[in-house]
């Protein structure tokens, strides 16, 4: 992300500016003609909670603050009014703003600049020179008012945005471009700048490892798989044991086999690595904002592709657990590469293991775009600590249960599981699969209906939203503050 973020005491004469207010605020003392402070009062009457004040040679956008809500829906709404300043940005060529409050809470600053900069987001890369140009947002700077916040708060909000930011970059990457070998080359890129450690495991000591689900879906594809670990260690580290992130990073699912219809599924299965590209990109901000927290991600990546090769329904995978799969279903790949990583993770002995992934359709089709669905086995403490973490970022998650009588689904005749159930409850089903292969504290995050979205979102945008960075940055960082 280009846009730099500083604090500064003022706003200087002249510049463009965002400020924040309630109905009730006194506008005088905020440098307003009286002609001004009149349209602002018609404003208000009329309840209007977005306005802009044109000054001739610079602009204040107003945004009114409305305090009946709960607080996380008013940091909430605060970012939507935020994102509506994007196409006024490009409009006017702005290059720089103020951000100004007239409450007296500072959070609410800190939210307007979040959801300005990541409504702000542009994924220009394969346009041509001359259209990438005119795109591009002329925003080089974004100045917050005030003199109780700190470089540090600011610089968290810089970090955590530019997260959210690769994240996205990598799920919009078409898989032309972006295989499992990019895939985590781009984790070493992060790791260098950031300064976590990572580690490939090409195809060669996958086979050794006898990773049977990601070797299986990776048959029918020409580039090999890799397996990237992630490690964020600092000296300072307050937690005895780590923490493991798993992410799917399948770069692209064609459903195999059981072939994807084209229109509004295949068509934007580049996003099904969304789960791996959260799971580096939160290794950046932790490392990068130097959180005190040992934390481990694992990244099984290959694409799922259709070659006289591929692994069929009705074959027999053999895991990494030692585990037998009956395939009744290549769409059902993700659950398969996660098996193995979950398995891998027991050597570290760790405290907690989250895994995200755009696992199922059942899990959109349960709580659409607005919410993540969530499995748990950790204890309900933890779960109540990550569920107001989602809550306080607005990646809402919702626990589904993980009751037994969900194992009789997967049973299979031939081997110790099948990779489906029925036709019902399909998140649940593949949860309970990925059950079998952990014996630690676990957290499931079926992100399929928010990693990727078909229309522009307010300030999550179109396309890659980098879900579940934020939240999973703000419950980390409340586990090392602890």
């Amino acid at each position: 992300m280009s846009v730099k973020i500083s604090i500064t005491p003022n706003v200087p004469p002249q510049k463009n500016r965002v400020l924040l207010a309630i109905k009730e605020t006194n506008f005088n003392n905020a440098n307003f003609t009286e002609a001004e402070l009149g349209y602002i009062k018609s404003c208000l009457d009329k309840d209007i909670k977005f306005f802009t004040v044109n000054h001739m040679t610079h602009f204040t956008y107003v945004i009114i603050v409305d305090y009946s809500k709960s607080h996380i829906v008013i940091l909430e709404n605060i970012r939507k009014e935020a994102a509506k300043l994007t196409g006024a940005i490009s409009q006017f060529k702005i290059p720089e703003l103020y951000i100004e409050s007239l409450l007296t809470v500072q959070e609410e600053l800190l939210a307007c600049a979040e959801g300005f900069l990541l409504a702000n987001y542009q994924f220009l890369k394969y346009f041509g020179a001359e259209d990438r140009k005119k795109k591009k947002s002329p925003l080089e700077n974004l100045y917050l008012v005030s003199e109780k916040l700190k470089d540090a708060d600011v610089n968290e909000l810089q970090n955590v945005v530019n997260a959210v930011c690769i994240a996205r970059d990598l799920v919009n990457e078409p898989a032309s471009t972006l295989d499992s070998e990019a895939l985590s080359k781009s984790f070493e890129e992060m790791g260098a700048e950031a300064g976590f450690s990572v580690t490939i495991l090409h195809k060669d000591e996958i086979e050794k490892q006898k990773m049977g689900g990601i070797l299986g879906v990776n048959r029918g594809s020409e580039k090999p798989p890799t397996f990237s670990i992630l490690e964020w260690k600092p000296t300072h580290k307050t937690n005895r044991k780590p923490i493991v992130l798993v992410g799917k990073g399948v770069v692209y699912d064609s459903g195999g086999l059981s072939l994807k219809p084209t229109p509004n599924s295949m068509d934007y299965m580049k996003c099904d690595m969304a789960g791996g590209a959260a799971v580096g990109a939160i290794l950046y901000a932790l490392a990068k904002n130097n959180i005190a927290l040992h934390v481990i991600g694992l990244v099984p990546s290959t694409d799922n592709r259709v070659d006289a090769t591929s692994y069929a329904p009705g074959d027999v995978l053999h895991m990494y657990s030692g585990h037998t799969v009956e395939v009744l279903n290549t769409d059902a790949e993700g659950r398969l590469i996660l098996a193995d990583a979950l398995h891998y993770a027991k050597q570290y002995n760790p405290q907690l293991v989250i895994d995200m992934a755009t696992l199922t359709g059942s899990a959109a089709a349960a709580v659409g775009v607005h919410g993540t669905v969530m499995f748990s086995t950790a204890d309900d403490k933890v779960n109540k600590k990550l569920i107001e973490s989602s809550n306080n970022t607005y990646e809402r998650l919702v626990e589904f249960p993980l009751w037994d009588e969900y194992d009789e689904e997967i049973k299979s005749d031939i081997a110790d599981m099948k990779n489906v159930g029925s036709s019902y409850a399909g998140a649940i089903t593949a949860a309970k699969f990925l059950q079998r292969y952990v014996n630690y504290p676990w957290i499931h995050l079926d992100i399929a209906g928010r990693a990727f979205s078909m229309k522009p979102d307010s300030y999550r945008g179109k396309g890659g939203t980098g879900i579940q960075v934020r939240c999973l940055y703000h419950f980390l960082k409340s586990l090392a503050n602890k």
